[in-house]
């Protein structure tokens, strides 16, 4: 079995960044004319004239220097309330408008000096989750192998899900070959309640067992375990129709998965499509960190500009070329069927390896300033690790999540800015986050107060902008 890794740069320290301000242009003073010479006010009248014209061309030189170097996001996108003027504030503070010199994306290795941006896939960049329209598209065109064993795809399915399974599924068609989930509901239906449950449709658990809660989540990893036996390409074939698919279904749709009643449509966020082509126009560094299949994701990414080699997700191990239901692991943690995949702190984990070049178990940790991301963007608690380790800007969408939304509405550095869905957003949540309570999930799977920084809990707080 091998791994095709992604290029990225080595660890070094991070050049300090040298601040290489705009040149201004300098007004020389004007001497007051004097009423009781004539001829010295003639004298003058040079230097006057030349200070006029000074005056005159230095906004024009500004604007100038802003249209080269400072590129703006459209006003012609809805933001709420002054969250745009915000994330501009940011862009212009740590890219190419103080920083002339960081140039653009043009494809190179992670380059030290850029500041760094990182975005999360599904609900964040786009409306509704690419992974269940592409497991959706799979199971309707009969393109999920049977495996020897369910048990073989997930270290954590219960005796009770693999019954299920096996019941549904059957055993007539031969071990990697395809289920005819086109026309066999009850098989299709089985799979994907396990995915978006974690139970089968009579209501049993569908995993048990020990794992860390804020590294991984089963039905996360169970997606990118069900492709076991297919090639990466042919799972991004599989999602560039489902893709196509999905942008064409009119927004507000939906269609059937089995009997399960699902979104039909995914749109791109305009604004989010604006804000990483800003970005990238700016000099940062703009990545995806996503929780779905990294196939998947790198498809979807494209369409934003953002390539392969900064698309990060679950990346299944290969063998001779065909995906297994092993997934890579992260800081230290080695390969395994789940153990460690993009999820909570386990982004954290994939920021600082792959795009900082952190090894080893320090990839965990939070970094200093110079080696953490400038901007985070997510939408959900899965997210909530990376997004809160950025120094210039959080950016959360608002799905009523409760850690996420607690640090967002608690703001204790004055960065966090929240930004209800664009298109369909949720209602406003009933009653407090319950951030002094339960809000903070422990890696054992308990429930607890959500604590800042310092150790003191974050207060219960309201939701406001939705």
């Amino acid at each position: 079995m091998h791994t095709v890794r992604k290029d990225r740069a080595a660890r070094t320290p991070r050049a300090a960044r040298g601040a290489l301000l705009l040149s201004a242009l300098g007004l020389a003073a004007g001497l007051p004319l004097s009423a009781a010479a004539p001829a010295a006010a003639a004298a003058q009248e040079a230097p006057r004239a030349e200070e006029t014209a000074r005056a005159e061309e230095a906004p024009r030189a500004e604007e100038t220097a802003r249209a080269g170097h400072c590129p703006q996001l459209s006003t012609e996108l809805d933001w709420f309330g002054d969250n745009r003027e915000r994330l501009q504030r940011v862009i212009d503070e740590r890219g190419s408008c103080a920083h002339p010199g960081l140039g653009t994306d043009r494809g190179r290795a992670h380059d030290e000096g850029r500041p760094v941006a990182v975005f999360d896939w599904d609900n964040t960049v786009t409306k509704n989750d690419i992974t269940d329209v592409t497991l959706g598209w799979a199971l309707r065109h009969d393109k999920i192998l049977r495996p020897e064993r369910w048990t073989d795809l997930s270290a954590w399915l219960t005796p009770a899900a693999d019954r299920a399974l096996t019941r549904a599924c059957g055993t007539d068609v031969p071990a990697g070959a395809p289920l005819p989930t086109s026309t066999d509901t009850a098989c299709a239906d089985e799979i994907f309640e396990i995915r978006s449950e974690a139970r089968t449709m009579a209501g049993e658990e569908a995993f048990e067992g020990e794992w860390n809660h804020r590294r991984t989540v089963p039905e996360y990893a169970w997606v990118p375990q069900l492709f076991t036996g297919r090639t990466p390409a042919e799972v991004k074939t599989y999602t560039a129709a489902a893709r196509a698919e999905a942008l064409a279904a009119p927004v507000g749709s939906e269609r059937k998965v089995g009997t399960h009643t699902v979104p039909a449509y995914v749109r791109y966020y305009p604004q989010q499509r604006d804000l990483i082509r800003t970005l990238q126009r700016a000099g940062f560094d703009v990545n995806i960190v996503s929780a779905g299949s990294e196939p998947v994701t790198e498809v979807w990414s494209a369409g934003v500009g953002i390539r392969e080699s900064r698309t990060y997700a679950i990346r299944s191990v290969l063998d001779e070329g065909r995906i297994t239901p092993v997934n890579e692991g992260c800081g230290g943690v080695p390969a395994s069927r789940g153990g460690v995949i993009p999820y909570v702190d386990g982004k954290r984990c994939v920021v600082n390896q792959e795009i900082f070049g952190i090894e080893g178990a320090e990839a965990w940790e939070k970094q200093d300033a110079d080696e953490r991301i400038v901007i985070g963007g997510g939408d959900a608690n899965t997210d909530v690790t990376f997004v809160g380790d950025a120094t210039g800007a959080h950016l959360v969408l608002n799905r009523n999540q409760d850690e996420v939304m607690c640090r967002a509405y608690d703001n204790a550095d004055g960065r966090w800015i929240v930004n209800p869905m664009f298109i369909e957003p949720n209602p406003r949540k009933d009653g407090p986050y319950p951030c002094s309570t339960t809000g903070f999930v422990r890696e054992d799977g308990s429930l607890g107060p959500v604590l800042r920084e310092d150790g003191s809990v974050i207060p219960d707080q309201r939701d406001t902008a939705f």
